[in-house]
C-alpha cells in the first residue's frame, strides 16, 4: 500500500544508500512488472520465486524460502514491515504500529491474521526492533517485546520549498478555486474520515472545499460518508491516490491540513504537511502529537465539534495560520532522513558486533 510504510522505507533506503558505507541489496517477491518510477529503488533487487501473497503465507506459515536463497550470505536482514522473512542472519525489524490490537475489527480478517502472526514472529526472531515513535515503543512493550531490544528511529521528510507557480498549477489541475481543507491517507476506519466529515458538516455555509487524497483501503464506505456534506455548500474533491511528487504543492496550497487519526505509529502525512507549510489540525494522544508538538492544533479525534472549532480558528485567523506555517516548517527541519539512516545503520552494527 503506497502510504507511510512505503514512504518511510524508501526514504530510509535512499539515505542509507547515500552513506556509501553499506553494501545493500533488496529482496522482493516475483512481480509481473517493475514498480512505478516514484517507488523505484536505488539499489539492486533480488527476487524470490513466489508472488507476494504466496510468499508472505509461506514465510509466516512454513518459514520458507529463506532470504539467502535470493541474496546468498548476508550480514544483516532488515524487514521493513510486519512480513517476517526466515534468515540465518541477524534480523532487524521495523514495526510501524500495533494499531490492530487496539481495534481488531478494523482490519480485514486476513489482515488481522497476517499482522498477528507477523508480530508473534517478530517477538520471537527479531534481534532489534526499530520503531518510529515513543507511542509505538510503548505498544511494543505492552505486547511483550523486550524493552532492551527496542530502538527509536524517527522518520525524516523531504522539505524542498514549493514554488508559487507549482501551487497554482496544482489548483488548476484539480479544479480547486476556493480555499480547501486537505486530508491525505489511506481510506480506512483508523484514519477517522467520519470525524473529519462530521466536523466539516459543522462548517456548513463557508466558502471552502474538502480535498481527500489517498488510495482505497478497507472497511470504509467513503461515498456514504461524503453524502453527509450534501447541501452544506462545501465542495468535495476525492482525488484518490496521487504520486508522491504531486503532494507537496497540495500541502503548500491548503488553507488547513486535517488528520484526526484515531491511532498512528508515526503520522507521515502530518510531517509532510508541516514541512510544506500547511497549518495542521491533528490528534492528541497518539504519535501525531509527538510529530507535530506545539506547532499544530491538537484535538480529541473523537470530538468532531472540537475538530471543527480548530479548523475554524485557522480559517478565521490568518495570523494564527501563518504562525503555524512558520513554526511547522522549523519543526520539520529537525526530521532528516540522514538522521534516520544513521540510527538504522547503528542498529545494523549493533546486531553484528
Amino acid at each position: 500500500m503506497p502510504g507511510g510504510t512505503a514512504t518511510s522505507t524508501l526514504g530510509t533506503l535512499r539515505a542509507l544508500h547515500q552513506r556509501g558505507d553499506l553494501d545493500l541489496v533488496g529482496v522482493a517477491a516475483r512481480h509481473a512488472e517493475p514498480p512505478p518510477a516514484a517507488f523505484a529503488l536505488p539499489i539492486p533487487v533480488a527476487h524470490l520465486p513466489l508472488p507476494r501473497p504466496v510468499l508472505y503465507e509461506t514465510w509466516h506459515g512454513l518459514r520458507w524460502p529463506g532470504i539467502e536463497r535470493a541474496t546468498g550470505p548476508v550480514d544483516v536482514v532488515h524487514a521493513t514491515a510486519v512480513a517476517v522473512p526466515p534468515t540465518r542472519a541477524p534480523l532487524v525489524m521495523t514495526i510501524h504500529d500495533l494499531a490492530f490490537f487496539a481495534d481488531p475489527p478494523q482490519p480485514t480478517r486476513h489482515g488481522l491474521r497476517f499482522f498477528t502472526r507477523g508480530t508473534e514472529l517478530a517477538r520471537k526472531h527479531a534481534d532489534l526492533v526499530l520503531v518510529p515513535s515513543e507511542a509505538t515503543a510503548a505498544e511494543c512493550r505492552e505486547h511483550g517485546f523486550d524493552a532492551d531490544r527496542i530502538r527509536l528511529v524517527p522518520w525524516g521528510v523531504d522539505a524542498t520549498p514549493v514554488a508559487e507557480e507549482d501551487t497554482d498549477e496544482a489548483r488548476r489541475r484539480h479544479g480547486l478555486v476556493r480555499p480547501y481543507v486537505l486530508f491525505v491517507g489511506t481510506m480506512e476506519p483508523r484514519k477517522n474520515l467520519r470525524g473529519l466529515i462530521e466536523a466539516m458538516v459543522l462548517l456548513a455555509g463557508r466558502e471552502i472545499d474538502l480535498v481527500l487524497v489517498g488510495p482505497e483501503g478497507w472497511n470504509e464506505d467513503v461515498a456514504a460518508l461524503l453524502g453527509r456534506l450534501d447541501g452544506t455548500g462545501i465542495g468535495v474533491h476525492a482525488l484518490g491516490f496521487l504520486p508522491p511528487d504531486e503532494l507537496p504543492a497540495l500541502f503548500a496550497g491548503c488553507a488547513a491540513f486535517c488528520f484526526p487519526s484515531l491511532r498512528e505509529g508515526f503520522g507521515m502525512p502530518v510531517l509532510e504537511a508541516v514541512a510544506h507549510g500547511a497549518p495542521v489540525v491533528t490528534s492528541s494522544g497518539t504519535a501525531t502529537a509527538e510529530v507535530a508538538g506545539d506547532d499544530a492544533l491538537l484535538v480529541d479525534p473523537h470530538d468532531h465539534e472540537g475538530i471543527a472549532k480548530a479548523l475554524a480558528r485557522i480559517l478565521d485567523d490568518p495570523a494564527l495560520a501563518e504562525d503555524l506555517r512558520s513554526r511547522g516548517r522549523a519543526r520539520a527541519a529537525t526530521y532528516t532522513w540522514a538522521r534516520t539512516a544513521d540510527l538504522t545503520a547503528s542498529a545494523y552494527a549493533e546486531v553484528v558486533a
